[in-house]
């Protein structure tokens, strides 16, 4: 198998990135882990293969993703390559605004972790079911591929505000302690509660809001075709026993995709109330395009500015110059008389770039406490500051090394030596003054003993998107934690109950002849013995052992016909899983008719 840095699109990976991808580590899938992904595996293709989008089987078929063992992340990056994607095994829950920049770069993320038994039919965490057999077939589509990647790439762009980020952690701390098996009922409670309250503590509906309820929708928990007889195309549903079945009953309201879906929030731990369907895969593009027009990075101006200062997190302002300021807007003003923003203020750490580049000495170590510059017309120009060329500053009484002065339309004055001016195809960007005073009437903006003051040149804000513009120029960012899922330990129980499922699987997938078959039937037969002995409350054990008998012609013996009725029981241990039981025995008769 490939390590990480073999993958066929590894080398897509930005160095930010890298943190998250981990090895697969194939050897620590447990024999119980196998027969989870098999028992799930052969139900969800038995249901989908008529109730999911077209492509679904064709897709597991293709993208490397087989019923009877977990699939090797390395095969599947290589399958992916197809159809212009790869895949990067993580670890659980990676931040958002990660996710959505491996999805940009063509790149599925996919998580390693195998959900347990008691999770059988649904987990709030990601795992490798859910990642492999929900994301990838659909894929192979090429209009959903590409809906994706024009998903990710609006997504990245979208505002998060702190309290989305507070709840990430929370969504994220709830999935893996309810996913681990070690946890204790007041450890879930805890988590529960913890998240209860960080959602009361939500007072805005952000962009990432809104691209992740657009995301839970569609890419999630997505229904395709007419609303009378839709069928499934979103990972959520694919990769879950309970919620592919009942998502098309009567049970579950439809309603035809459009942007209002942005409206309705989501629970992740209970199953969905309304499901929305679209009558194709272009749909999506354009519902997606509707969004896209409403967010900041396309609409700029106050709004946008507004929306940022609202989410106290790293975000860009683009001027019309070109010139990108990332940092945390801390506040802006607007010039009452010309009704435009007229100054602007950063708080912490701030980078400035060009085309998502820093420039050159415009770090976070040139900018480390914050960064303010005023906006606007200056007097005596009757263009943009932006197009003044350096006769043009000379004309307005700037020449470098000489002191001078830079009114605004707004009455911000900006007095002080010009030390340098900075040109971007023959645009001004940028001018930096020493013993710089800035004020506005007796208001004072920026005193000479604060430092060099770099003046950000443009009269309007274009664009506002989410994160730095050159994704290299922070190291530490709040929305790309990186948190992996804890191995989990095995103790020498579990170790004796992995050997039996190990045993049991050995039966079936080892090539024997029929002469062969009396000396299975009596190890078999011995298993049999050890599992009512030792195991007769594992449900799934139970179920892998008559599947078994079908293999050499036993399931018409007294040792097959004692394990149907003792899984068909009313043992209390049983009762929560029933359906999976039942499920579970239909589809070992029909494998073998």
């Amino acid at each position: 198998m490939k390590t990480r840095g073999e993958f066929s699109l590894q080398s897509q990976v930005p160095n930010h990135l890298q943190k998250y991808v981990v090895e697969q580590n194939y050897s620590r899938y447990t024999e119980e882990d196998q027969a989870v992904w098999r028992y799930l595996m052969r139900q969800l293709k038995s249901f989908l293969s008529v109730s999911a989008h077209e492509c679904y089987v064709e897709g597991l078929r293709k993208t490397g993703i087989e019923v009877d063992h977990i699939p090797h992340i390395s095969e599947m990056d290589q399958r992916l390559s197809d159809f212009g994607w790869g895949a990067v095994p993580v670890s659980g829950f990676i931040p958002p605004a990660a996710f959505m920049e491996f999805q940009s770069l063509g790149l599925l993320p996919i998580a390693c972790d195998m959900r347990t038994v008691d999770h059988l039919a649904y987990t709030p965490a990601p795992d490798i079911v859910h990642e492999a057999a929900g994301h990838a077939p659909i894929l192979i589509d090429p209009k959903f591929a590409s809906y994706l990647k024009k998903y990710a790439e609006v997504a990245r762009n979208a505002l998060l505000t702190r309290e989305d980020l507070m709840q990430y952690e929370a969504i994220r701390r709830l999935s893996d302690i309810k996913e681990n098996p070690d946890s204790s009922p007041k450890d879930i409670a805890l988590a529960e509660h913890h998240l209860i309250e960080v959602n009361q503590r939500v007072t805005q509906v952000s962009e990432g809001a809104w691209l992740s309820r657009m995301n839970w929708w569609t890419a999630e928990y997505g229904l395709i075709g007419s609303i009378k007889n839709p069928k499934i195309f979103g990972a959520g549903l694919l990769s879950s026993l309970g919620e592919s079945r009942e998502c098309l009953s009567d049970k579950v309201k439809k309603i035809p995709l459009s942007l209002d879906c942005i409206q309705y929030a989501y629970d992740i731990t209970e199953p969905q109330p309304q499901l929305f369907v679209t009558p194709d895969f272009e749909a999506l593009s354009d519902t997606l395009e509707q969004l896209a027009q409403r967010m900041s990075f396309r609409i700029g101006g106050e709004v946008a500015l507004q929306r940022a200062k609202e989410a106290r997190t790293l975000n860009t302002v683009e001027l019309d110059s070109g010139l990108q300021i990332s940092g945390e807007l801390f506040d802006f003003t607007k010039s009452p008389s010309h009704q435009q923003i007229s100054f602007l203020k950063f708080n912490g750490p701030c980078t400035l770039s060009l085309h998502r580049t820093q420039l050159q000495q415009h770090g976070t170590v040139a900018h480390p406490y914050g960064f303010s510059t005023p906006l606007g017309r200056v007097i005596g120009l009757d263009r943009p500051l932006s197009t003044a060329s350096e006769g043009d500053l000379n004309r307005l009484g700037l020449v470098q090394n000489q002191l001078g002065t830079l009114k605004f339309d707004s009455g911000i004055e900006v007095r002080g030596t010009l030390s340098q001016t900075t040109f971007n195809a023959n645009k001004l960007v940028l001018i930096s003054w020493d013993y710089c005073e800035v004020r506005k009437g007796t208001e004072i903006l920026f005193q000479p003993d604060w430092g060099q003051f770099d003046m950000a040149v443009g009269e309007r804000v274009v664009s506002v998107f989410s994160g730095p513009a050159d994704l290299k120029s922070f190291s530490v960012r709040d929305d790309f934690i990186v948190a992996k899922v804890p191995s989990k330990g095995v103790h020498l129980v579990q170790q004796k109950l992995f050997e039996m499922y190990g045993k049991i699987r050995s039966l079936r997938l080892v090539p024997v002849e029929t002469s062969q078959f009396p000396i299975l039937m009596q190890k078999w037969n011995t298993l049999c013995e050890v599992y009512f002995r030792d195991y007769s409350q594992n449900w799934l054990l139970g179920l892998e052992l008559y599947e078994a008998s079908f293999y050499f012609g036993c399931e018409n013996c007294a040792q097959s016909h004692q394990l149907i009725k003792h899984l068909q029981s009313p043992i209390p241990a049983f009762e929560k899983v029933r359906f999976a039981i039942v499920n579970g025995l239909k589809m070992a008769k029909l494998q073998y008719v």
